[in-house]
């Protein structure tokens, strides 16, 4: 089980992925490319150059955790279609809408941004 809330980030890697990749590979997409610390608990997704395919990778305070996903109908997003300088980032809802295979995810803010105290 992916223990979140709704302070937890999510990071989607811009690049199709080889779907072969494992937790080192990974490891190293979300250290280096994406220059992001995997341990600190933040959510990867990695999703396969035929969008059937996505795996999230997350540390649980013991260890890498990959879940993966191939979806039978529909496909993921094709993250590398939406053109930005910026990192693409989720909230937890809109990790579970991809999930599912929506289409409106990424291409606008389905979530309010995250309220901070200082507001």
């Amino acid at each position: 089980m992916i223990a979140v809330d709704s302070r937890t980030r999510v990071w989607v890697h811009r690049e199709p992925v080889d779907m072969r990749k494992q937790y080192d590979s990974l490891w190293a997409l979300a250290t280096h490319a994406m220059k992001r610390n995997v341990f600190d608990g933040e959510l990867f997704v990695f999703i396969g150059r035929t969008r059937r395919r996505a795996k999230v990778l997350y540390w649980d305070g013991t260890g890498l955790c990959l879940l993966q996903k191939r979806i039978e109908r529909g496909r993921f997003i094709a993250p590398w279609e939406r053109k930005s300088d910026e990192p693409l980032t989720l909230t937890t809802v809109e990790l579970a809408l991809l999930l599912q295979g929506s289409e409106w995810v990424a291409t606008t803010r389905l979530s309010p941004p995250a309220w901070t105290p200082s507001q």
